[in-house]
């Protein structure tokens, strides 16, 4: 059967879209395009903004228009936050953000009884078979087979899932339910085999990383997993996902900036530069702890990529409070930040929060944020003018090789030969856009 997939949302979620896609190559169907024709779609859902719940519902009934005699099934947190609004949408089969191999058995079941290509099915209004399950009493980590895309060089094992930070802005506990980790045997083996199936790199993610092992209760963190990872990969580069201020102290610094192979760039989660406007999102930390886990990170390693996150627009927030944010973000010296409006999203404790930040403003303080980002950006790039780099390479574009460097900056070179899934030694002879150019050495 021709079966086509849709992925909304993070590197979780990208994780356990091609967790499936190998799955369903190995049972024998094919994968196709989204905008191809397909006996079966599968749209993996997104839930972390009210847009995202918009989106999945546009890309649901998008499916059915392209194929109404498909099997449509939908998945992901979405449609376990609200599976009763998914499966209004002429959906088949709906489930939640757990289960994905039990998902492809329904959806397997589903295309046998539906019988050959091209066979007709019943008119009249679908019954939606929903399969969502109390996420919230989930205590197992569901493994999946770690992997990419084929042909890619960043491989991605998942060592975590859930979260109970419960911020007032997010959802995400609700979808994804309590920590569970991957056993720390079990992810040095994945990485093992990762690297032995030729990737070169291997980006550790999860729903909140800092997380993983309080579930194991073994008295295990991070760092030990960290290391393990390391170790049993130690021709791959490994690369974390994004990591709470808490988790960066003296000792888990120490530890980690022994590690040859570990990629000097780290994602701290900020959200926001004010400390009464982290009081009222429920963060668990203020600028004090943040900015000690910054000079922490710039203490081990020199120049390392230290990038964020930053929601502005948040309910209450003030100009007072939002020029507090600029100023921090200038002493914190970003790399790299994302920088979104605040999106209301209905739930959450957040969403019935009195004054709310009008559109307009919200729009404005973003753009001036993405100001502050690009300047900074700027002169972390200038930084690397002259330097060497060691850049592992991707794709070819017009006669310019993309890869990225360990600090995770983009670096662009001209080059007549494939450097894909090569590691070379670039000298940096400019800074561009957002990138850095250079000579392979």
């Amino acid at each position: 059967m021709k079966i086509a997939i849709y992925t909304l949302g993070c590197k979780v979620n990208q994780y356990e879209t091609q967790a499936m896609e190998g799955e369903l190559s190995h049972r024998g169907h094919t994968l196709v395009p989204f905008e191809d024709p397909a006996d079966a779609y599968i749209i993996n859902t997104c839930a972390v903004t009210a847009m995202s719940g918009h989106k999945s519902r546009q890309v649901i009934r998008r499916a059915r228009k392209q194929n109404p005699q498909a099997v449509v099934g939908v998945c992901g947190c979405y449609s376990q936050t609200d599976p009763q609004a998914v499966s209004a949408l002429e959906v088949d089969l709906v489930s939640g953000s757990s289960g994905r191999m039990e998902f492809l058995d329904e959806l397997e079941r589903l295309l046998q009884k539906k019988g050959a290509p091209g066979a007709s099915r019943p008119t009249g209004r679908r019954e939606a078979e929903i399969t969502v399950r109390n996420i919230m009493s989930t205590k197992a980590f569901e493994e999946l087979p770690a992997g990419g895309l084929e042909g890619r060089t960043r491989a991605m094992l998942k060592v975590e899932d859930g979260c109970v930070n419960f911020c007032s802005y997010c959802i995400i506990p609700y979808a994804r339910g309590p920590v569970r980790s991957l056993p720390l045997q079990k992810a040095a083996a994945e990485a093992a085999s990762l690297s032995e199936k030729g990737y070169r790199e291997i980006v550790l993610t999860g729903i909140e990383i800092s997380s993983w092992g309080q579930d194991l209760k073994n008295g295990l963190g991070l760092a030990d997993l960290v290391e393990a990872v390391c170790t049993a990969a130690p021709r791959c580069r490994i690369r974390l996902g994004s990591l709470e201020p808490r988790t960066v102290t003296e000792e888990f610094c120490r530890r980690i900036s022994s590690l040859h192979n570990l990629c000097p760039h780290f994602h701290l989660s900020l959200q926001s530069g004010c400390d009464e406007t982290l009081k009222r999102m429920n963060r668990k930390y203020d600028t004090t702890r943040y900015l000690e886990s910054v000079e922490l990170l710039r203490k081990y390693y020199v120049n390392p990529g230290i990038t964020t996150d930053l929601i502005v627009g948040f309910p209450g927030e003030t100009e007072e409070e939002f020029e507090k944010t600029l100023a921090f973000l200038k002493k914190c010296a970003f790399t790299a930040m994302h920088v979104f409006p605040y999106s209301r999203r209905p739930g959450t404790p957040a969403d019935k929060m009195p004054d709310q930040v009008p559109n307009a403003v919200k729009e404005d303080r973003a753009q001036r944020a993405r100001g502050v980002a690009q300047e900074l950006q700027r002169q972390y790039l200038q930084v690397w003018v002259g330097q060497e780099l060691p850049v592992l390479f991707e794709e070819e574009k017009e006669g310019l090789y993309r890869g990225y460097a360990p600090n995770y900056v983009d670096v662009l070179v001209p080059s007549a030969n494939s450097l894909h899934n090569i590691e070379r030694t670039v000298r940096i002879t400019e800074a561009g856009e957002g990138c850095l150019r250079g000579e392979v050495c």
